[in-house]
């Protein structure tokens, strides 16, 4: 299965997530928009020995991506973005839903044009509620496939008990603040069975 993996806000997790999905399963892993030095794919291939596909434009400042890309006098062609040939693929974008890409094209974007589903990542903590059920209310207003959502930081009820409700969305994992991001770290969070069902 082929799965974007998407955020409701920048470092809310995304190459986290991924890095515990690909170590979990083999998936390979691609991010097609890199902005800044310090590349995602360099941290998922260390902490989870994934194969690892180039990225399609990389950039280097830390911005978003339309104008980390106007910096460089470049821009971004969704277009030219296709997925490589592999069946079990976790998709990493850059950071939330409506982050530009260019002029007239945001991630959203890039997510329907790709046609993959899509596990939508966010933090536990206050203010997730909005956050997550205006990214969920984006997708679904483009008809993008959501497999559910998964919260990362401490785990709080209150924030997965409405999400689910209001959102009419599962929950599929909450992620507890590591004291230490490593593989053995990752390794100890085992995958929940909603998830493996999916991604089977």
């Amino acid at each position: 299965m082929q799965i974007f993996i998407t955020g409701t806000d920048t470092n809310v997790g995304k190459t986290l997530i991924s890095s515990w999905i690909c170590l979990h399963t083999g998936y390979s892993y691609f991010k097609p928009i890199q902005t800044g030095a310090d590349k995602d794919s360099d941290v998922v291939s260390k902490l989870a020995n994934s194969n690892i596909y180039e990225e399609s434009y990389i950039y280097k400042s830390p911005l978003s991506p339309h104008l980390a890309a106007s910096l460089e006098n470049d821009s971004i062609d969704i277009s030219r973005i296709n997925l490589p040939k592999e069946r079990n693929l976790i998709v990493e974008g850059a950071g939330g839903i409506l982050v530009p890409i260019n002029e007239t094209t945001f991630m959203v974007d890039l997510i329907k044009k790709l046609n993959i589903p899509v596990i939508l990542v966010a933090r536990s903590t206050l203010g997730t509620i909005n956050h997550t059920l205006l990214s969920l209310e984006a997708l679904r207003a483009r008809s993008v496939s959501i497999l559910g959502v998964i919260l990362n930081g401490p785990h709080n009820q209150d924030n997965i008990k409405a999400i689910e409700f209001y959102g009419k969305v599962e929950i599929l994992a909450s992620i507890p603040k590591l004291q230490e991001v490593s593989k053995e770290s990752l390794m100890q969070l085992p995958l929940p069975d909603c998830l493996k069902i999916i991604i089977k």
